[in-house]
């Protein structure tokens, strides 16, 4: 009976010996398991910020390429002709020193990644002028139809629903005391989660994001050409042809005529506004198209990629350059 008894205490006592190691084991993985997640998380985190620090440093070479071209600008601009000899005269009224942007800048040209740190850099730099300004659809609060007509014909080249230009009218159609202008908020207080429209300028063109009847798919399309820089025209030297085009309806119905542009600034940029309407085809829409171009941006987003170890950082900064080449931030977006 006696060595029953201790026979049973002893099964239970190796059961509960067993338990034990077992529980032991369920911790110690569970706590290697932790520490091994957080060593990666922490790792993981390390990397993103060093690739967040990488990107940064494209926006910082992207803001020094366009001060040294707008140092470059005011040095030539400064420049007295020597007018002691006829061939250095010829040649200061062949190439007058007038400031111009193009797509032949410093800044313009593709930056190519480079290796830094252990990482990678890349970066591009697009002036926001060779787009057209969105919020220039509505003027002192009242619709601007020949900005508006501008959009419809850009939408139209994209193959964008014409109709969705109406949309954005009246997201930044601002309400005022003496008028019932901007649009009912019904539709858009019934989303979720519920938000009102702008009634005022855009902000940033992710705005664009929030309108009726948008989606990722038609704001990928729509907004590479769209800005809401307030830039007063469009840079004919950097304007892409689809943006040319929507300027005037004979460009849109004559492509001729924009591969014309492109093909003349392509051998020396516009310096100003009589060298593009001296081109041939454009006698009979010099006078409307001179309102529409002008040859400086002052605008420029910067995008910068960072990558470290499998970690990647986007930024997409946008600044307004000043005279002595220093950039004021617009914005800033980080992904």
């Amino acid at each position: 009976m006696v060595k029953t008894r201790r026979k049973s205490e002893r099964g239970v006592a190796l059961l509960a010996v067993l338990l034990g190691i077992a529980l032991m084991t369920l911790i110690v993985v569970d706590f290697a398991m932790t520490s091994g997640l957080g060593f990666v998380s922490a790792a993981t985190q390390a990397n993103e910020l060093r690739a967040s620090y990488l990107a940064r440093s494209g926006v910082a070479v992207g803001l020094a390429l366009l001060a040294e071209d707008q140092r470059n600008k005011a040095q030539s601009q400064n420049q007295t002709p020597n007018q002691s000899t006829t061939q250095t005269t010829t040649q200061a009224q062949n190439q007058p020193n007038v400031p111009y942007d193009s797509l032949s800048d410093v800044w313009a040209v593709p930056f190519p990644p480079m290796p830094l740190e252990g990482g990678t850099v890349s970066m591009s730099v697009v002036d926001e002028a060779r787009k057209i300004n969105v919020n220039s659809m509505i003027q002192n609060g009242l619709p601007n139809q020949d900005a508006i007509q501008k959009v419809q014909r850009l939408f139209q080249i994209l193959d964008v629903d014409v109709d969705l230009v109406q949309g954005i009218v009246d997201w930044i159609t601002p309400v005022t005391a003496n008028t019932s202008g901007g649009i009912s908020a019904d539709f858009y207080m019934g989303l979720k989660p519920p938000y009102q429209p702008r009634y005022g300028p855009m902000p940033t063109i992710g705005d664009l994001q929030l309108v009726k009847g948008f989606n990722e798919s038609i704001f990928n399309r729509v907004s590479p050409f769209l800005t809401v820089m307030p830039e007063t025209a469009v840079n004919a030297n950097t304007a892409p042809p689809q943006v040319l085009a929507a300027l005037e309806p004979e460009l849109m119905e004559d492509q001729k005529i924009v591969l014309a542009i492109i093909e003349a600034r392509a051998v020396r940029p516009f310096t100003q506004t009589t060298d593009l309407m001296n081109l041939p085809g454009l006698s009979t829409v010099a006078e409307r198209l001179s309102k529409d171009v002008q040859m400086r941006s002052q605008g420029f987003t910067i995008y910068a990629t960072g990558a470290y170890a499998g970690a990647r950082k986007f930024i997409t900064a946008t600044f307004y350059l000043q005279a002595n080449g220093v950039g004021i931030l617009a914005a800033w977006h980080e992904d």
